[in-house]
């Protein structure tokens, strides 16, 4: 089975252009607005800064990130502006006339480098830089981190159900469990994680995925009995029936009930496309369902799987050898459970042309300063084995690179193939890379997803990705360690 059963006119559903929800210059935390305020009267406005988005550690305990939400986040840029409505709700926070002034005529300006969305990232390296006056940075840090860690979130726990159904079919069917108006942006991110299909109608208007739904619980209990049910969804969609079969009894009604209304669709000339299975003990009921299916001649018919699912409980029910011929995920998949939130950072490591550093005690919460790119080195068989982060003016990728914390550990690169991760986005507050479709996002991460080994692919104990600092970064981080410790 190749596609995941589409049912209800969701196969003929004409979506639109992408599309979002705009939101004005007011999406930031009020900190940001005071923070720029005092800019402005420091006469620090136009000032220029550099800040990095990294995050800190996978979530789950895997052993990889997959970057979402890149697109959104630039589109948004484009209209992160202040209208009068805007401007009369600072005003009366007590913000100046004068400041007000300027976020009349406020626009995003800077420019932004970072990694193809869809792309597989690793803690710690810089995913995005952000150069730009410093007002402008800080405004829109909250917005980066928002649309950024979820879609990220989402996707990567997509990733892991994904990997855990192998060539089955995997659907989002999260939305009435989503978190708000975020539902949308999740669906997005959950097809970039390896979903080909979303209960999301609006997601499917919105960015092109392919919409689908089956029956509830509801439509069974609303007709006299539930062969009724079954024929009358039958008769209303002929090419597509799925049939719940867990309404009253699974096994000694629901699919002797959903085998009469498949022959008499087969009578018709069509088929059932699926049973869903949605409670119980699914590995069990799957494999009496596909018995019953089968003595009755109807090995076409596929079985869909339904009911908190996650990646652990999809791996068991395939070690177990369930006859699951798809699977529809929700609450677990589309709010990221049980990681609440991707932890990513955006911190400053430039003041015009000069590299800034922030200290800790924990050498994992130093920050990198400058401007920097990340490069990746694959094998000869096209597989990734280490990235390396770089000073920017460094002319080539390094073929050696250092441990960022184990400072007796180094790593040769020499014999591995590199590829800078960092492209110019957007130059002046105008978006300038070549407008990439949601499929083609789709198909790049999973490019990407497959050049990464099995080891860190792992749902337990996966192995570490390697991530370095070259020696030109690793000197000048530790200079400027030993300079502000004295």
């Amino acid at each position: 089975m190749q596609d995941f059963p589409i049912s209800p006119i969701g196969d003929r559903v004409k979506t639109t252009n992408m599309g979002q929800l705009k939101y004005s210059g007011l999406y930031t935390d009020f900190y940001e607005l005071t923070m720029a305020q005092g800019y402005f009267f420091e006469k620090k406005a136009h000032q220029r800064v550099v800040f990095d988005y990294f995050f800190r550690r996978v979530p789950f305990k895997g052993g990889y990130v997959i970057f979402a939400g890149l697109q959104d986040l630039l589109e948004e840029l484009v209209s992160f502006t202040y209208d009068e409505e805007a401007i009369a709700f600072l005003s009366s926070q007590g913000f100046k006339q004068e400041f007000l002034d300027y976020l009349r005529q406020f626009r995003f300006s800077g420019t932004i480098y970072g990694c193809k969305e869809g792309e597989v990232i690793f803690p710690n390296e810089p995913i995005l830089r952000v150069e730009a006056s410093i007002i402008e940075a800080q405004l829109i840090e909250t917005l980066v981190l928002n649309y950024l860690n979820f879609q990220s979130l989402i996707a990567s726990k997509t990733a892991r159900i994904v990997h855990a159904a192998g060539e089955r079919p995997v659907s989002d069917f999260g939305l009435r469990r989503a978190q708000g108006l975020g539902g949308p942006q999740a669906s997005r991110a959950a097809f970039i994680g390896g979903v080909n299909s979303s209960s999301n109608t609006l997601a499917g208007s919105m960015y092109n995925i392919p919409v689908n739904g089956t029956m509830a619980h509801s439509w069974v209990q609303s007709f006299a009995s539930e062969l009724e049910a079954f024929q009358a969804y039958a008769t209303q969609y002929p090419e597509s029936s799925v049939l719940l079969v867990d309404t009253y009894n699974t096994l000694k009604s629901g699919i002797p009930n959903a085998i009469k209304a498949a022959k008499q669709l087969k009578r018709k000339g069509k088929s059932l496309k699926a049973i869903r299975l949605d409670s119980g003990d699914l590995a069990y009921l799957s494999k009496k369902a596909r018995k019953m299916l089968d003595d009755e001649g109807l090995n076409e018919v596929s079985i869909i799987a339904s009911n908190q699912l996650n990646e652990y409980v999809v791996q068991s029910l395939l070690v177990q050898h369930a006859p699951i011929d798809a699977f529809g995920v929700g609450t677990e998949m589309i709010t990221g459970r049980p990681a609440a939130a991707l932890d990513g950072v955006y911190k400053l490591v430039q003041m015009d042309e000069h590299p800034v550093i922030k200290r800790s005690d924990n050498l994992e919460k130093i920050t990198l300063p400058g401007q920097k790119q990340v490069f990746r080195y694959t094998d000869d068989q096209g597989l990734f084995y280490a990235d390396a982060i770089a000073l920017v003016h460094e002319d080539e990728a390094p073929l050696e690179m250092q441990h960022p914390t184990n400072f007796a550990k180094q790593c040769n690169l020499s014999d591995y193939l590199a590829e800078p991760l960092h492209h110019l986005l957007m130059d002046g507050g105008t978006i300038v890379h070549e407008r990439v479709s949601l499929g083609d996002i789709v198909a790049y991460s999973k490019k990407r997803l497959s050049q990464l080994p099995a080891e860190h692919k792992r749902l337990d104990n996966p192995h570490v990705y390697k991530v370095g600092l070259s020696e030109s970064l690793k000197t000048l981080r530790d200079e400027m360690l030993d300079k502000a410790a004295h």
